[in-house]
């Protein structure tokens, strides 16, 4: 039976051997999803005001607000332990 996981004899990129993967092919790699920002954030706008499920809705307007405010961090405090736990609250106004 023969191992799995780990480092086998003859496996991985050879010791000296270049890194294919160079920055420039990396920064290329990520720029071009960025080309269809506005495609994705407008489809994004169409499921939020007319999604046919509440949760398609609610999915795209989390997404929405995700990328332009970061996704929240929750923090909330412990007593028992003294930990700290931090809590952000969204309200929405009417």
């Amino acid at each position: 039976m023969s191992s799995h996981g780990g480092m086998r004899k003859g496996s991985g990129r050879p010791a000296g051997a270049v890194n294919k993967a160079t920055p420039e092919l990396k920064l290329n790699l990520s720029e071009l999803p960025r080309e269809h920002t506005n495609n994705a954030v407008d489809t994004l706008v169409e499921v939020m005001k007319s999604g046919q499920s509440d949760s398609a809705r609610i999915a795209a307007a989390t997404a929405i607000l995700n990328r332009v405010y970061g996704k929240p961090s929750m923090t909330q405090v412990d007593n028992s332990t003294g930990h700290v736990i931090t809590a952000i609250e969204v309200v929405a106004d009417d």
